[in-house]
This record gives C-alpha cells, structure tokens and sequence, in this order.
C-alpha cells in the first residue's frame, strides 16, 4: 500500500483501519435493532406483494356475482352445501310450526335442488366454465354474493396505491415548493407562506368533497383531490430545513464553483433533508388511506367495480350487526397495515435521528 493510499484509510488509536458508515447504513443498523419497525416493514412488504400478486392469486374474482351466495358466512364447506342446509332449514322450520311432515311437492324441490346444486354452471368472467355451487369462501360473501376474501386483497391494492401515489405526490410538490421558497426567501418566500397560511385556514376535508362533487367521482381525480391539498405541512417542514442549512460550508462552495439555483437546491440542500422526507412520506401513508376510507364513507370514494378497504368498511357498517364478517376482516386488514406503516414510520425517524444515535 502506497503512502497516499495509507493516508487516505482511518485508523483508531489501535492503529487498525476503520471502515467509513454512511449515513443511510447508520440508520439501517440501528433500525434493524427496532423489533417493532422491523415487523411492521415485513408486514408492509407482505400486503404490497400479496395485493400487487392479486391476479396470480387461486382467488374468485372481486367483480364476478352469484346471487344466489349472498350472505354467506365464513366457511370451509362449498357454497353448495350452505345453500342446500339453509333451504332444508327453512322448509323443516315451516313444517314443524305448521305441525306437519314434509310434503312430497317439498322433498321434491329439495331433489331439484340437489341436483342442481351438482350440475350447474356458469361461464366466469374470465370465460371459464365451471360448477359454480363448488365454490369455498374462507370468508365469506357480501350481499352480491361475491367473495369477501377476494375483494379485500383487491381493496388493499387500490388503498395501497392511494396512500402511496398520494403521499408522494403530495411530497413532491411540498419538497419544490418549500425549498424554492427556504433558498430564495424574499417576496417569494413571503408569498408562498401566506398563500399556506390562507389554504391551512380553509377546511381541508370541504375542499376534497367540493373537487370530488364538482369534477366527479373518478380514480384520478381522488388522487388529484388527495394529493393537491396536503402538501402544506411538508412544504413548511423542507423550507425550515432549507433554512437551516441554506448559509452552511458546502453551499458557500457550491456557489464559489459557479452552481445555480436549482443545482444548490435540488443537488446539495434537497439531498440533506432527505431523512425528514422519507419520514414524512412513511407517516403520509396511512393518513391517505384513512382519508379515503372517510370518503367512501360518503360515497365520493372509490367507485365500483372497483373496491377498497374504506369501500367494504362502508359496506360492513350498513350489516354489522346482521352480517359482522363484512366490517371485521376489512376492518382489521386495514388496521393491521395502519399500525404496521406507523410503528415503520416511527422507527426510521429514529433510525434517521442524529439526536437518537447513543440511544439504540
């Protein structure tokens, strides 16, 4: 080893080279010693990948009806089975409070019905004809007989994009805006805080309802609706910072070395704010989600044929307490994925938190 490249190796007081640690891999050693971080990260790994997986998946279609399955509780038997054990039910029941045996015309609809049961099919949406009473719902139908389980991996693919897309969009544009703002100061500065201070003073949930009302009840136009005025906490956020560090050694140098604006900005004080934009964004997420299960709630949410999480919790509350497995699984998907992006969320802030490194 030659003399420059001795020089250029961190030794200890042992003499003994000393390997550099990054900031992002500092923060990655001291997340994975979070047990509670570390769990909710594999469980969002987990429901991206299985709802992403959703059309790989040996699962009925969210859109196909069976009328005739309305209802159904969660069960490993076929529907068949269910259907036949509740209309022998029901005609057992009448003959009993009539006083009397099963008429012949009875027993006879119960055959028919059996052996319906047995030979009927019908042609999916997918094109594939099938013995459509053979069909198990692990859990359960909703009131248009279609499978729960089902529509619930495919709601959480559509509440995971909303809470994705709209948090990085809304990130995005505070990140420009709040940065723009931080670096140039002055008029624009003064401008762009005041117009904050005016959005932060109207009621954030009326104007969602208001663009929903006004431009329709579309996929994209829920995300616009969602993204465009929630980008004011994080603009303020990466102006502060911007702030803070706008005066520091490395930007005196960047501006000695002829760098313009946007270059100072976007390539040396955007990149040091980078921990408090990932935390924010990971907090983002769930709020997203819960915003829209609120407006599904309404009704100016995700439309069919499309569902979500907040869509089948709308649906579960209208039957809970005639059909409680319509509220309790969604509900508890959601939920387990709110908590999992939460405790992630806490955990790199953490992780990223120079104030935190002699605590874990």
């Amino acid at each position: 080893m030659s003399t420059t490249d001795k020089a250029a190796v961190q030794v200890n007081e042992l003499n003994q080279p000393v390997k550099g640690v990054s900031l992002w891999q500092d923060a990655w050693r001291r997340l994975k010693k979070n047990k509670m971080a570390m769990g909710g990260m594999f469980l969002i790994i987990f429901y991206i990948v299985v709802s992403m997986s959703a059309p790989l998946l040996p699962i009925y279609s969210y859109k196909q009806q069976v009328l005739e399955h309305q209802y159904f509780p969660p069960s490993n038997r076929t529907a068949g089975e269910i259907m036949y054990e509740r209309k022998a039910d029901l005609t057992n029941r009448l003959a009993e409070k009539e006083g009397r045996e099963l008429s012949q015309v009875e027993i006879d609809i119960l055959a028919d019905l059996k052996t319906r049961i047995e030979t009927e099919t019908r042609v999916l949406l997918s094109g594939e004809e099938v013995l459509v009473h053979n069909r198990v719902y692990r859990w359960g139908t909703d009131s248009l007989g279609r499978d729960l389980l089902s529509r619930i991996i495919y709601g959480g693919q559509v509440s995971i994009l909303i809470g994705l897309i709209g948090a990085i969009t809304s990130v995005l544009i505070g990140v420009i805006l709040g940065a723009l703002s931080g670096y140039i100061g002055g008029s624009f500065d003064a401008f762009m805080m005041r117009f904050v201070d005016i959005m932060y003073s109207l009621p954030y949930m009326l104007l969602v309802i208001i663009f929903m009302a006004i431009f329709g009840k579309s996929m994209s136009n829920l995300f616009f609706a969602l993204a465009i005025v929630s980008w004011l906490t994080v603009c303020r956020v990466v102006r502060g910072q911007i702030i803070s560090l706008k005066n520091s050694e490395f930007v005196e140098a960047a501006k000695a070395a002829g760098a313009g604006t946007w270059r100072i900005v976007f390539k040396h004080l955007v990149p040091n704010t980078a921990g408090v934009i990932v935390i924010y964004t990971t907090l983002r997420v769930p709020s997203f989600i819960m915003l829209e299960a609120f407006l599904s709630y309404l009704g100016l949410g995700v439309q069919a044929p499309f569902t979500s999480w907040g869509v089948l919790i709308q649906d579960g509350v209208t039957a809970m307490v005639t059909y409680p497995w319509l509220l309790w699984f969604p509900a508890v998907a959601m939920s387990f994925f709110m908590f999992s992006m939460n405790f992630f969320g806490d955990g790199l802030r953490d992780a990223l938190d120079p104030q935190s490194k002699n605590k874990m």
